[in-house]
């Protein structure tokens, strides 16, 4: 007797290495993307197929605003419109109880689903059946959730068995996601950081560079980090005459960099032809009021040095008092001064003429005079004169680096801008 041989049966792979093989095969491939855009996509997708949904979206949390923000969607449209309040049904649930969370039939199970997913609906033209939501933690830190909605079968309802499911996909998902938006957080910051020293090298080139040592000006300024909020600039005006400037603008970052590039450029500018120290002040001061951000100011004090005349022209808007280093070794100040520039459009600012022969003025900012020792002392007008009369007998420009390589070398901890300008009567 013959007997037809059986055709081999294929075998079903048990669900269970099946989803493990998924598993494996999402945490190889998220390891090698660090691209957040990529790897949110490549997660709905092996999501959505292993789960059979109809849609699903991944919600990160916003933690400043404390709101669900949809930043990957398949399948239902307008969802980056909407920012979801983190304690709103679902989701806020999912997050609080750091489980996965399965809606079987929104119509009957109100409790879970409340009205907020049907006003949901409506906005985005969606109508949603059932619900698998589970929160995104990697590092015991929850960043978002994956949601999914709508299972393809029939009734459209999930299972328990697709709850258990989308908990053991989201752990790898989550882990891509956290790794890929901290490598997107250190590309931006790297960038921010390239773009925030290349306004640091363009403020550099609108400081004046120090001449040789017949020049009557000199400065120098140390920024307490990659940008400044002081400017300093000098010109040689012909017939012995010499214009100078120093400001410094309130606050620090960014905003505060570019108000001094701003109020650099004006006064290298204007200073060329306009030779009063008061009309000078006052232009400046109408348009930094016009175009500068509220709350922000410019301390300045400008003037022209006149060796022919032994004098000095000065105006002042609300910066530091001046001290004036005579021949007899006596310290002076000027104490008159206006408001800073950007706190009053129509103020006439006030000038003054100085006789001015063998002394020293030195023009700055208070990042010298508020210096702190150790201690928290700060170095204070007094101690700045202490290092005057130490290097007076130095050549101005190198009389201002030895001054300040002595105040940082004497353990003095810098937290803001160092300028000091001098001019030298003869």
């Amino acid at each position: 007797m013959f007997f037809k041989s059986k055709k081999p049966q294929p075998i079903k792979e048990d669900s269970r290495i099946k989803d493990l093989k998924i598993i494996t095969q999402m945490n190889q491939e998220f390891a090698t993307s660090l691209d957040l855009g990529e790897t949110l996509q490549n997660s709905l997708e092996v999501i959505i197929k292993r789960i059979n949904a109809q849609a699903a979206n991944i919600f990160l949390i916003e933690e400043k605003k404390q709101v669900f923000q949809c930043i990957q969607s398949k399948h239902q449209a307008y969802l980056e419109d909407y920012e979801i309040p983190l304690t709103q049904g679902v989701m806020g649930k999912a997050v609080l109880q750091k489980k996965c969370i399965r809606v079987g039939d929104v119509r009957k199970d109100v409790r879970e689903i409340a009205e907020f997913y049907f006003d949901l609906d409506n906005k985005t033209n969606f109508t949603t059946y059932s619900v698998l939501c589970a929160p995104l933690i990697a590092a015991n830190e929850c960043i978002g959730v994956i949601h999914c909605l709508n299972k393809k079968t029939i009734n459209k309802l999930f299972e328990e068995s697709d709850r258990k499911l989308l908990e053991n996909l989201s752990a790898p998902a989550a882990l891509a996601i956290r790794n890929a938006k901290m490598a997107k957080e250190l590309v931006d910051k790297n960038r921010m950081q390239k773009e925030i020293e290349i306004v640091g090298e363009i403020q550099k080139t609108l400081l004046s560079k120090n001449k040789d040592e017949s020049f009557p000006i000199a400065g120098i300024n140390i920024p307490a980090k990659v940008v400044s909020g002081d400017f300093y600039n000098f010109s040689d005006l012909g017939n012995g005459k010499y214009g100078f400037g120093v400001a410094d603008v309130s606050g620090k970052g960014i905003k505060s960099s570019l108000l001094m590039s701003k109020a650099s450029s004006l006064y290298r500018c204007l200073s060329k032809t306009i030779f009063s120290a008061s009309e000078l002040l006052n232009l400046l001061n109408k348009e930094i009021c016009e175009t500068a951000a509220r709350g922000m100011f410019v301390t300045m004090l400008v003037g022209i040095y006149d060796s022919s005349k032994k004098q000095l022209l000065i105006s002042n808007a609300g910066h530091e008092p001046p001290l004036i280093y005579s021949k007899d070794e006596k310290f002076s100040t000027h104490e008159d001064a206006g408001p800073p520039l950007g706190i009053m459009a129509k103020i006439s600012y006030k000038e003054t003429t100085i006789s001015f022969s063998d002394s020293s003025m030195y023009i700055f900012t208070d990042g010298i005079t508020e210096i702190k020792d150790p201690d928290g002392k700060m170095l204070g007008p007094e101690g700045f004169q202490g290092y005057i009369k130490k290097y007076q007998s130095t050549p101005n420009n190198e009389r201002l680096q030895a001054i300040i390589r002595d105040i940082v070398k004497s353990g003095k901890i810098q937290k803001d801008d160092l300028t000091i300008v001098v001019i030298d009567g003869k």
